[in-house]
């Protein structure tokens, strides 16, 4: 799960629409609103026009219809945002002093302030580098955030399918704008290696062919807006091919500059990557061990780990049928999960409760956890996109996952954020993500159901165990690929080859989903880290805080009050 974060100005014409947004936050006994936080208010609305599939993510009103068009001016625009933005956080820092209180940033501002700071100061950067120019790949780019956003809206009423039929009608014009940006940066010599553009046009050709998601979003699949659209992405995936991918590069290392730019954007914290490395094969080390000790006891001595695994898929217990059945399940055990956990190891607020969980078209063999919107009018969601052709799943190994999106994981940790509306501005609660945090907690929380209890069956301690070993592989297969490390033998250099057997070596998981979850790593470098190295942080943080006197409850309601940020950031706010 990924959220987007970009920008705001405010200048003197901004002021009168600081006093409405003063007025529309909510105050409460213990804090009153601040300037800062009437000023993020703004920024988030902005940010809404800027890019409205971020207000369709965030449930702010208003942008139903639109779609932006991810051309070099709209990534200027954005870039100019944020650099406002900073500036503005300059200028109501400088007016603060110790003889005038009612200005002075208080310590919710003073974490918000640096929060901005941090992030914005990275869109800053990648905007300087021509990141956003670039930026293509098979998970997290313009045409994903096209094809997502029509899973988030509703289409019961006619008025919410005159809204899809208004995007759709726009989406010709956003892939436009997007190829512009794509041919800019080329110019440059900067594109996307060669399997990501593959990948796109994959989905951009899936996208325009018969029984494309885009047909089922209630409107007629031969209406003239979806019929346009399937055209467009039909057209992209013919420039992809034509014009884009004869100047790309087969190198999908991005090399150890870069690199470095995007781990401190995902982890939130600067991390030694040849450290992390090393870390990450002894983190093998043992998860390997430990697996082989539970294919021992439950399958006889010198079992095999992989030939656990597959004992473990032919257990009848363990299969599910059917995407219908696996959503049932997943429903069920989120449902379960939450009841149990509520007034014992967490006090889960009222509206996080309720989550659903959705299959999604796409297929594309994700899974992934949309937020509610900010007043929770739309729920939580936990999706499992199903490659074709899968039809059985397995439980043992699965478990794991819909606690990683639903509950302690990513549900807890997003809600509890927006039930904080008394004490976090909007931007805070909706708009501030980062993924050492967010992806840290949620691995954290796999972990942390295996000490609740919740693992006692070896099978689905096999399973949160082989998540728990991706997760490690992650770390040294993509700072090996991209920082082109020497292989863990010793007898050659990191590449895709290598790192495909690698990564088969080192899961249970479908060869369709490892096939896709493979592309990702390298196209998304330094992301796939942050699980695991994020997961780090949050035990070292956790331990010192019950070191400091915090019991365990203490510690997850303290932590999780402050949102998503940069980890760096929560541990020198949450410790003495």
């Amino acid at each position: 799960m990924v959220i987007g974060v970009d920008s705001l100005r405010v200048d003197k014409e901004s002021f009168s629409g600081l006093d409405s947004a003063l007025m529309s936050l909510v105050s409460s006994e213990q804090r009153s609103p601040s300037l800062l936080d009437a000023s993020c208010e703004v920024f988030v609305h902005d940010l809404a026009a800027l890019a409205p599939t971020d207000a369709t993510a965030w449930g702010i009103p208003g942008f139903e219809g639109e779609l932006q068009d991810f051309s070099p001016e709209h990534w200027e625009s954005v870039a100019e945002r944020a650099r406002e933005m900073v500036a503005d956080i300059d200028a109501f820092d400088d007016c603060t002093d110790d003889n005038d209180d009612e200005d002075d940033f208080d310590e919710v501002d003073h974490v918000t302030a640096a929060v901005l700071r941090d992030r914005l100061s990275l869109i800053a950067d990648k905007h300087h580098r021509g990141e956003y120019l670039r930026l293509l790949n098979n998970i997290e780019s313009p045409v994903q955030t096209i094809r997502d956003t029509f899973l988030l809206m509703p289409q019961d009423t006619a008025e919410e399918k005159d809204a899809i039929r208004s995007r759709l009608s726009k989406v010709a014009n956003s892939l436009e704008g997007y190829r512009e940006s794509l041919s800019e940066s080329a110019a440059h010599g900067k594109v996307a290696a060669h399997r990501q553009i593959d990948e796109v046009i994959s989905q951009c050709t899936d996208l325009a062919d018969s029984g494309s998601l885009l047909e089922n979003l209630g409107l007629s699949a031969d209406s003239a807006e979806v019929v346009a659209a399937k055209e467009a992405f039909g057209l992209m995936a013919d420039w992809l091919g034509e014009q884009l991918s004869p100047h790309s590069a087969s190198e999908d290392a991005v090399g150890r500059e870069r690199y470095e730019l995007f781990s401190r954007e995902f982890i939130g914290d600067t991390v030694d990557l040849d450290e992390a490395y090393t870390w990450g094969l002894e983190q093998l080390r043992e998860i390997t061990s430990r697996q082989q000790r539970i294919a021992n006891q439950l399958y006889g001595e010198g079992t095999p780990v992989k030939q656990a695994f597959r004992n473990l898929n032919n257990e009848e217990r363990y299969n599910i049928e059917g995407t219908a059945a696996l959503q049932q399940w997943m429903q069920k055990t989120a449902d379960r999960v939450i009841a149990e956990l509520d007034g014992t190891h967490f006090d889960i607020p009222e509206a996080v409760k309720t989550i659903e969980a959705c299959i999604d078209p796409a297929g594309t063999g994700g899974i992934f956890y949309t937020p509610p919107s900010d007043d929770f009018s739309r729920p939580g969601r936990m999706w499992w996109s199903v490659p074709e052709g899968q039809h059985i799943f397995h439980t043992w190994q699965e478990l794991t996952t819909v606690f990683h999106e639903s509950v302690p994981g990513h549900h807890l940790q997003l809600g509890q954020t927006l039930a904080e509306s008394e004490k976090l501005n909007l931007w805070r609660r909706v708009a501030c993500w980062n993924s050492g945090h967010g992806e840290g907690w949620a691995l954290y929380a796999e972990s942390l159901m295996e000490e609740l209890g919740y693992h006692e069956d070896p099978g689905t301690r096999m399973g949160l165990l082989d998540a728990q070993r991706l997760r490690a592989a992650r770390v040294v297969l993509d700072i090996g690929v991209h920082l082109g490390k020497k292989t863990p033998e010793g007898s050659g250099i990191w590449d895709a080859s290598y790192a495909k057997t690698f990564l088969r070596e080192n899961t249970a998981m479908d060869e369709a989903v490892l096939a896709f979850e493979l592309n990702r790593y390298l196209g998304w470098p330094g992301q796939a880290p942050s699980y695991a190295l994020g997961q780090r942080l949050w035990m070292q943080l956790r331990e010192d805080a019950l070191t400091q006197g915090m019991d365990l409850r203490q510690f997850h309601s303290a932590a999780l009050n402050y949102g998503s940020i940069p980890m760096s950031i929560l541990r020198e706010e949450l410790l003495d």
